[in-house]
């Protein structure tokens, strides 16, 4: 079962997902767990997280609070939970998991995954680096990790799982590998109107994989890397022009543009007014020559 049909029953609830962002000294202690209440309350019902977001025990707590008062059950959420790089070993992955699972307060996630294909040093350090301050990295076996993986699926730790920011090679290896159990249900990869990802979109589409897109609205512009050369997604006259049409955001219009591509969007915000105005956007629709107009944008590069 795909992503999509695993969520609510409505457009809704599958399509459009509240992210929750890594804590830093910048995000005071309960802003997390405020805007998952809110989000909650405006109908959102997919959550994405992790570990390394050092939050899931404010996920959990707004998830528990919310079935209190009867706003939601259990059965309505569904959350991601993400493997990191530090425990792709086999031996690592369930305890990993069932970590997350002791944090959230939670019997199951709805779909876990694989953050990276690369692997660091296994250890304490969630960031393992060496005395000149580089990242020391791992040997992984990516088969190996995603039978451990599908052994979390059977013990019933999570409903579904896939992968994250993995290209059409290093999916082909999973598809390919002997003895396959459960394919991969999802690659969360960036993906917004600057950078649509045609190509692994159709490959994904092939294999009944959902593209689930971080970032939909642009990233952070962090130099260190992105290429901040190219203007703010969300000030592109076309986005704009068309949002004045319909009376809508260029950021609504970004993320009605990948809802129609097929594209899973998880836009970030801890503002309750736009956490509120990224799921007002399904009562408008984009013409196939708005479509097209917004594709032309693409610049194939991380912006």
């Amino acid at each position: 079962m795909s992503l999509s049909q695993q969520s609510n029953a409505s457009e809704k609830g599958g399509r459009i997902a509240l992210p929750c962002v890594t804590e830093s000294p910048l995000t005071p202690k309960g802003t997390c767990l405020e805007s998952v209440k809110i989000a909650i309350d405006a109908g959102y019902r997919h959550i994405d997280g992790a570990f390394v977001y050092y939050n899931e025990h404010e996920v959990g707590q707004a998830i528990r609070e919310k079935i209190a008062e009867g706003r939601i059950k259990r059965e309505d959420i569904f959350y991601c939970g993400k493997l990191w790089n530090t425990c792709h070993p086999p031996e690592l992955v369930r305890p990993t998991l069932e970590k997350t699972l002791k944090i959230l307060q939670l019997d199951y996630v709805d779909l876990y995954i694989i953050e990276l294909p690369m692997a660091f040093k296994p250890g304490e350090a969630i960031y393992p680096k060496d005395e000149n301050g580089k990242f020391i990295y791992h040997e992984t076996d990516l088969c190996a990790t995603w039978e451990a993986m599908e052994a979390c699926k059977d013990a019933g730790l999570a409903k579904s799982i896939g992968v994250s920011n993995f290209n059409r090679r290093q999916l082909e290896m999973i598809l390919n590998k002997p003895g396959l159990k459960y394919k991969p249900v999802s690659n969360q990869v960036e993906c917004h109107p600057y950078f649509t990802q045609p190509k692994l979109l159709e490959f994904c589409r092939q294999h009944d994989i959902v593209i689930v897109g971080y970032s939909p609205l642009g990233t952070s512009r962090d130099e260190t890397w992105v290429n901040v050369s190219s203007p703010p997604l969300l000030k592109d006259p076309v986005l704009n022009a068309i949002g004045k049409k319909y009376n809508k955001t260029a950021a609504q219009v970004a993320l009605r543009f990948s809802i129609q591509r097929g594209v899973v969007v998880i836009p970030k915000s801890f503002n309750p007014q736009r956490i509120r105005e990224n799921f007002q956007i399904f009562d408008f629709s984009l013409t196939e020559k708005e479509m097209k107009e917004i594709e032309a944008l693409n610049k194939n590069e991380e912006s």
